[in-house]
């Protein structure tokens, strides 16, 4: 390869072709004179016979000069002109590429691919092999093979087929490997690097390739750094995350949103990282009930495993209900419910009223602080809330020691145990240290916690079986039976101070809290193993686990890293699943820093090398045919055979007066498919989520229907022709400049012959609705908009218009919102195939469009919810359809078929 800067030729042989330009230039110098037209005189043809010597005709300088170019033009198109180029490989042997496919390479993994294949084209032209070694250990569970030297072109079918990995990466076994690898001589080295050291192995690695010959370091720029998101504080009020990723000079703003498990929006808040942190917290404020739907946490944009924060039960804020309390007296800090809210208000939803009204709601835990059911059939419903998986949690106190019912886990004896009494002891007693199988295992007992006062529970065969805590004396304090699919679990003291002071320290909390915890499934130790459900993808989707994917034991969760057997994603059950996150064993990111003096850094973010041979042949061709229009010319033969010439000068004129869109290429691009479109408003807010909205559109188009769509295109009305697209979805935004005269004309045109605008103003959940269902002030700014645009009078959708059954029976057109009415110009079956043009509304139709890259709802649809957005789609497909197919639907001929369809 030889190279001139940002311009390189892949076969520099060639030029030495340039050489011979000296030859093209003598012979080019001479032309032959021009034909002279004579009437004929037969006589006179035997004039002028003086034999002579005719000198030639020079040819100007112009014109030689011209045809020296077309030469030179041919000749460096020839020889394979690439700018951009990929720079000269080092060294002369087998070259080895070192590439991170692990978490951390998924967010740039498209130009880590388009490096590579930059890499393989140019090894492929000097010929040399590749020694190919990934860093990220294989989930398929076999040993990685031997390395070994093999061609660039076979390397490349690997290259395509690699994908990131969701676990980090193992240097220490790549370094294996390469350590077994011989080579002769000095070999070259280029390492594809995810920029980070977790595990302290990058030095090594980087000596050892250095050693080797000469190393490349090539890593993503600062603005493709990874990303790791990370729980935060599971105790604080609202969901908390820490977005991790290197520092940087700048400040990086990224966008968390949390999702729920059928992907329905959930809610998104900002957050900045300064310049030289590592990191930031974020806070999601989120109702309790969208709360506990939320099953993923991601960084919007992020493309790795790493961006994905998986939720599960552990997170979510259970509904427990406390019966209203009868032993205030009017003094709350007197109650046993307010010791009770205040420990349980960090983790829980706390929900008050009487038994009977709470059981009415969703509830995990029912607290009854000394208190009984009101009535028989309050207790009829609380066991059999009970036996249907809830957990009653039960506090004695005076009226207990005196009552007796069936909703105890242990029977008690009458009156109770205090200091002074029948059955008393000299001092409050302390607790025992909690035995291995009780759900408290592990606590810490502050020494000053003591009890004063508790009821006692009747010897009974089974008592043992069912003490959860005991006093120093070996008395029970908490007991607890299985009943059905739940559980009633009695703390034989009051949940006021009255008799203990349990509940004024830390230990009451943490208390309530594995107690709340077991109403989820959840015990403190556990020795059922959770089997693979879903796992993460190296980009962060969520899909069936992998055969390779091994249980982790019930007890083993929070210390098992995420490998190759443990990939991230959920565990468990479909009814009790658990999160293994990838963050879970990255306490934080650390770049890579010391590497050989001489290793040379380089980024690979800057683009693809860009073959120049068919620019450069084309305009060798352009400046032939004006050469050949410029013989004739010479020759006196312009106007003598004008059919050729003129087809010659169209062709020119076409290839040069060309559409301004980068010389064709929008022109190429709009008509190589079917594409919606949407105008370019320059809102980048609305501009995305109108791309967005048509993505998903033409996704559930291609999955349900004959039609298949390209990626969506953005239209300017100001310098886009309109004409290649049946349909144009145009959001109305406040900021959106009126269309100038030139694109009014367009506009007008595009409608005339065919095209249909769909006006949104997406103000559907504003007040102060106008005609369209949207705000009155949206309205003026659709007037103003279109002013000068021929829109006829418009009239709401009627019953019977195609567009109610194109493809789906439809009787309301929701979107994002659901109110107003849909209006369309009035249907002439003589004008457009019977297609209205303009179709009006408020809905926001793209928003209820709209995906992310994994396929899942971008925002909310109010009221209806998922039903909404399905009747939303549902609008897309008969819109689409309508405007491809016309009015065919309202022929006669397909009334019975309809009408059976109706049941009628």
């Amino acid at each position: 390869m030889l190279a001139f800067g940002s311009l390189a030729f892949a076969s520099p042989w060639l030029l030495t072709a340039l050489l011979g330009l000296p030859i093209i230039w003598w012979l080019l110098r001479v032309t032959p004179p021009a034909p002279r037209r004579i009437v004929f005189p037969a006589i006179r043809l035997l004039l002028g016979l003086v034999p002579r010597e005719v000198t030639p005709a020079r040819t100007p300088l112009w014109l030689i000069l011209l045809r020296m170019a077309i030469a030179a033009l041919v000749i460096l198109g020839t020889a394979d002109p690439l700018l951009n180029p990929q720079a000269q490989l080092p060294g002369t042997g087998p070259l080895t590429l070192v590439v991170d496919d692990g978490w951390a390479a998924a967010n740039d993994w498209a130009a880590r691919q388009a490096a590579l294949g930059d890499l393989l084209a140019e090894a492929e032209r000097e010929d040399r092999q590749v020694v190919l070694v990934t860093t990220a250990p294989s989930g398929n569970g076999n040993a990685a093979p031997p390395l070994a030297p093999t061609r660039a072109v076979d390397a490349r079918a690997a290259i395509e087929a690699l994908q990131p990995k969701p676990w980090p990466v193992d240097r220490r076994a790549a370094l294996t490997r390469l350590q077994k690898l011989s080579l002769p001589g000095a070999n070259a080295a280029i390492w594809l690097s995810d920029g980070l050291d977790d595990t302290g192995d990058a030095a090594t690695l980087a000596a050892h390739l250095d050693q080797r010959g000469t190393l490349q370091y090539l890593s993503a720029g600062s603005n493709a750094a990874p990303m790791l998101l990370a729980a935060g504080d599971r105790e604080a009020k609202d969901l908390s995350v820490v977005v991790r990723s290197l520092p940087t000079d700048k400040p990086r703003r990224y966008e968390v949103r949390a999702s729920g498990g059928d992907g329905r929006f959930l809610g998104q808040r900002g957050v900045t990282i300064g310049p030289g942190r590592h990191s930031a917290e974020v806070q999601l404020s989120l109702p309790n009930e969208l709360r506990n739907q939320a099953a993923r946490i991601e960084i919007e944009g992020g493309q790795s495993a790493g961006t994905v924060l998986l939720v599960d039960e552990r997170w979510r804020r259970r509904p427990v209900g406390i019966a209203a309390s009868r032993n205030a007296g009017g003094q709350p800090l007197l109650s046993e419910n307010y010791y009770l809210e205040r420990a349980l208000e960090p983790f829980t939803e706390i929900r008050r009223g009487h038994a009977a009204e709470l059981l009415k709601r969703q509830l995990a835990v029912l607290i009854l602080a000394d208190s009984s059911p009101d009535s028989p059939a309050e207790a009829a419903a609380i066991e059999k809330w009970v036996d249907n998986g809830g957990l009653l949690l039960r506090f004695a106190g005076p009226r207990m020691a005196d009552e007796d019912d069936r909703l105890m886990p242990v029977r008690l004896r009458r009156g109770g145990r205090t200091i002074g009494g029948a059955m008393s002891w000299e001092q409050p007693a302390k607790l025992a240290p909690f035995p291995p199988d009780s759900p408290f295992a592990g606590l810490s007992i502050p020494a000053d916690v003591t009890v004063s006062r508790q009821v006692l529970a009747e010897p009974d065969v089974n008592l043992a079986s069912k003490i959860w805590v005991r006093l120093a004396d070996g008395t029970p304090l908490v007991t607890a039976e299985k009943r059905g699919h739940g559980w009633i679990v009695l703390v034989h003291t009051t949940a006021n101070a009255d008799w203990s002071n349990l509940s004024l320290s830390g230990l009451f909390i943490d208390m309530l809290r594995r107690i709340v915890a077991m109403s989820q499934g959840v015990t403190a130790v556990s020795e059922a193993s959770l089997p693979p459900i879903e796992s993460l993808d190296g980009f962060g989707r969520l899909q069936r686990a992998p055969p390779t994917a091994r249980p982790i034991a019930g007890n083993g969760l929070a210390s098992v890293t995420v490998s190759p057997e443990h990939p991230p994603g959920f565990y468990g059950t479909q009814d009790a699943r658990r999160a293994l996150n990838l963050s879970s064993g990255i306490p934080e990111l650390t770049p890579i820093a010391d590497l050989p003096a001489d290793v040379h850094r380089a980024t690979f973010g800057r683009g693809s090398e860009i073959d120049l041979r068919a620019p450069v042949l084309t305009a060798a061709l352009l400046l032939a045919l004006a050469d050949l229009l410029i013989a004739y010319g010479l020759r006196g033969l312009l106007w003598r055979r004008p059919a050729p010439i003129a087809g010659a000068l169209l062709l020119a004129c076409f290839a040069v007066a060309a559409p301004a869109h980068a010389d064709g290429a929008f022109v190429v691009r709009a008509t190589a498919e079917l594409h919606l479109a949407y105008v370019h408003t320059g809102n980048d807010e609305v501009d995305r989520e109108s791309r967005a909205g048509l993505v998903g559109l033409g996704d559930v188009l291609s999955r349900r229907t004959a039609v298949e769509t390209g990626d969506p295109l953005a239209v300017d009305i100001e310098t886009d022709e309109l004409i290649f697209f049946p349909l144009l979805y145009w959001p109305v935004t406040a900021d959106q400049a009126p269309p100038s005269a030139k694109a009014i004309e367009r506009i007008n045109r595009y409608l005339e012959t065919g095209g249909t605008i769909l006006f949104d103003t997406r103000d559907g959940d504003e007040q102060s609705p106008g005609p369209f269902g949207g705000a009155a002030i949206a309205t003026e700014r659709l007037r103003r908009l279109t002013a000068g645009v021929n829109i006829p009078a418009l009239v709401p959708v009627p019953p019977d218009h195609v567009l109610t059954k194109s493809f789906y029976l439809m009787h309301e057109f929701p979107g994002r919102w659901n109110v107003g009415i849909l209006w369309v110009e009035p249907v002439d079956d003589h004008v457009n195939d019977g297609v209205s043009s303009v179709i009006v509304g408020a809905n926001d139709w793209a928003g209820a469009w709209a995906i992310d890259r994994l396929g899942q709802p971008l925002y909310a649809c109010v009221p209806g919810g998922e039903q909404q957005r399905e009747m939303a789609l549902r609008f897309g497909i008969n819109l689409v359809l309508y405007v491809l197919t016309g009015n065919y639907k309202s022929d006669q001929v397909h009334v019975p078929a309809i009408l059976e369809r109706l049941g009628q």
